[in-house]
């Protein structure tokens, strides 16, 4: 898996400050080893979230992730049953 170069502190960061207005989007990018694409990215991603509802977002992540497989574990053992009795008909 491939490591990130920027964590989720330095990117909301970086958003926090194009906020403020001070700089152009470029000369933060630039100083901050990025380009405006990735920039971009983040914005759409992130937004005006907090570190806070950051963090909550990736939990809900996770769990959504971990339920999703608990269902298709369970639609497999199903169509396992209903295969099984219906052979024994």
């Amino acid at each position: 898996m491939k490591q990130r170069k920027f964590s989720e502190e330095q990117i909301l960061g970086l958003l926090q400050d194009a906020k403020k207005g001070e700089k152009p989007i470029e000369e933060l990018c630039r100083e901050a080893g990025c380009s405006t694409a990735s920039f971009s990215t983040w914005k759409a991603k992130y937004g005006d979230a907090t570190m806070i509802e950051t963090r909550r977002l990736r939990q809900l992540e996770r769990e959504n992730e971990r339920l999703l497989k608990l269902v298709g574990q369970q639609r497999l053992e199903l169509e396992g049953m209903k295969e099984l009795l219906s052979k024994k008909r």
